[in-house]
């Protein structure tokens, strides 16, 4: 059973590796020259899971954000080609996002950065440290507790 000081420290050592995570890949997206923000790396890889283009506040909920930062988001991803704003074939009042040729690229360069950046997060490790992290974060991302044998 942990105490209360060692909960302590693992959040912070969560939180700590978190922001390693986001800083490190980060630079590896910026070391791709792709002039994609992380949040629009997100709203990409996000959009890249629907069979069908979905609406924009179909995005915002996948996303939990507000639909006016889902916008924002779609302007400048349009802007540089990578997804464009398309009517919704039964109800032309609504208008969908569909990726483009150059934002499937873009998530092609996006998957590799991550992997690169994943590689240099768990270099220290051994392949027996990565499969026990691999199922610990499963079931913290889960949240179902790890049943004792």
């Amino acid at each position: 059973m942990t105490t209360p000081d060692s909960d302590g420290l693992l959040a912070e050592q969560l939180l700590r590796l978190t922001r390693r995570v986001h800083r490190i890949q980060k630079r590896h997206l910026e070391q791709r020259d792709l002039g994609i923000t992380p949040a629009q790396s997100r709203l990409l890889r996000t959009l890249a899971h629907w069979g069908s283009p979905p609406r924009m506040a179909d995005l915002a909920e996948r996303l939990e954000v507000v639909p006016r930062a889902v916008t924002t988001l779609v302007d400048g991803l349009e802007a540089s080609g990578k997804v464009r704003r398309v009517p919704d074939p039964a109800n032309r009042r609504v208008i969908r996002i569909e990726l483009t040729d150059d934002g499937r690229a873009a998530l092609r360069e996006l998957r590799a950065a991550r992997r690169s950046a994943a590689e240099e997060i768990l270099a220290p490790l051994t392949k027996e440290q990565r499969e026990s992290l691999g199922g610990l974060l499963d079931t913290l991302i889960d949240g179902t507790p790890v049943r004792s044998c």
